[in-house]
């Protein structure tokens, strides 16, 4: 994965494509407390049920998801955002293509 350089400004939602029928992340930043990743999807993919050990902040930067958390779908639009609960399950899926910043802290 590719991580952004410090101290240099970044557009978000410009700096991520879309591939047909695929799924692209970069990785913004990485430490021991936490991680934030730039992810686009094309129309109709997604990601299957799944947990997390940490709280998951999603913002969503451009297009439309579904997100599925313990079975209770949230339908998100540009601008729109999140917080996947830790040890909850959740899904996504592009209802059109999106893109979205997923920050995820590790601890309490």
């Amino acid at each position: 994965m590719t991580t952004y350089p410090k101290a240099t400004a970044i557009a978000l939602e410009a700096s991520i494509e879309y591939a047909q029928g695929a799924i692209i992340s970069k990785q913004v930043t990485k430490n021991s407390v936490g991680n934030i990743t730039l992810f686009a999807f094309d129309k109709g993919q997604g990601l299957t049920e799944h947990t997390a050990d940490y709280d998951a902040f999603v913002q969503i930067l451009d297009g439309e998801a579904e997100i599925r958390i313990d079975g209770n779908p949230h339908q998100l639009r540009k601008g729109d955002c999140i917080i996947m609960p830790a040890k909850v399950p959740h899904a996504l899926r592009a209802t059109e293509s999106f893109k979205m910043l997923l920050t995820m802290i590790r601890g309490e």
